[in-house]
């Protein structure tokens, strides 16, 4: 999953950015309010995990505005005051759940497995078809024709990123940010590698190819001519 931190403590930050990582995320990081916003409103992370007492714009007020924008990203908020009034004004903004500090990584860790489930459930468009290939990013099944095809978890990443913008240029910079974060620092040719990997099981063997490279740009998915 694509995980949002927004934490102001570069201590507390580190840690749990790291731990994500470690667990298999993709994970940015925002030290204040009004940033951390600005990229919950993007609309692709998966969950986003809010400290209560932030810079600039408090975790409360960050989620109240998510909800009045009409963003359904499934909020975690963390807070060392955890009391039942506090807990109730952070539920009653528009948070998924809510996890008093200090917390247990491993209970961290499976609040945002039931968020993502709960996610799942009710999210309407969870499997994307473009033509004759369908993927569901719940369970990363993709499967063209009738045929299953085995993807690794980056390739799970860039196919759902072509997918939900299909028919449109998807830059290398997009796809780096979708599958590695906004910090990494890609080594050359490290998208064109991957998708030149997925392009071959998704394209090789089928009569319509549909990774398209635009050179010098980056890459569209979408129906096109025979190999």
């Amino acid at each position: 999953m694509r995980l949002l931190v927004v934490e102001d403590d570069d201590r507390g930050a580190a840690y749990l950015v790291r731990g994500l990582q470690e667990s298999g995320h993709v994970v940015d990081r925002a030290s204040e309010g009004e940033t951390g916003l600005a990229l919950a409103s993007e609309g692709i992370y998966d969950i986003a995990i809010v400290d209560r007492r932030l810079p600039l714009l408090d975790g409360v007020a960050v989620v109240r505005a998510l909800r009045a924008e009409g963003h359904t990203v499934p909020v975690l908020m963390l807070s060392a005051s955890a009391g039942a009034s506090d807990r109730a004004e952070g539920i009653l903004a528009g948070c998924d759940d809510y996890l008093g500090k200090p917390y247990a990584f491993a209970e961290l860790l499976a609040r945002i497995e039931a968020l993502a489930r709960r996610s799942d459930r009710t999210r309407a468009s969870a499997v994307l078809a473009v033509a004759d290939l369908s993927f569901d990013p719940a369970s990363r099944r993709a499967v063209r024709g009738a045929d299953h095809i085995p993807l690794q978890q980056k390739e799970c990443v860039l196919l759902e990123y072509l997918m939900r913008h299909a028919g449109q240029v998807v830059t290398r910079s997009m796809l780096i940010e979708a599958a590695w974060g906004y910090d990494f620092d890609p080594e050359d040719a490290i998208i064109d590698r991957h998708v030149h990997r997925l392009r071959q099981k998704i394209d090789q063997g089928y009569p319509c190819r549909l990774i398209h490279t635009i050179h010098g740009v980056g890459y569209r998915l979408e129906p096109g001519t025979a190999p």
